[in-house]
């Protein structure tokens, strides 16, 4: 499978809990498939998540192509509100 969403099911904020929603949202309505990987299981996947994404305080959800880095949420809106998410998801 190709896109992965790195996303917690433990956290006390609002807004990642919010972000990761519309995320699934977005890919659900567009029929695009996705891996979930939870952070929350342990440290390792966390700092797995912030070495691939260059990020050492990197936070979900952040998305990948594989192991490619396409970007974190803010990136991804961006995408969304210009009908770009299959070339930021680098599927096109």
């Amino acid at each position: 499978m190709g896109i992965k969403l790195y996303y917690t099911t433990v956290t006390a904020s609002r807004e990642v809990k919010s972000q990761q929603a519309e995320v699934i949202r977005v890919l659900e309505s567009k029929n695009i498939k996705y891996e979930l990987i939870d952070i929350s299981v342990g440290g390792d996947v966390r700092d797995e998540m912030r070495t691939k994404s260059g990020n050492p305080t990197a936070v979900p959800p952040q998305i990948f192509n594989e192991d490619q880095y396409c970007g974190n949420y803010e990136m991804f809106s961006e995408a969304v509100e210009e009908d770009t998410v299959e070339q930021f998801l680098k599927m096109a």
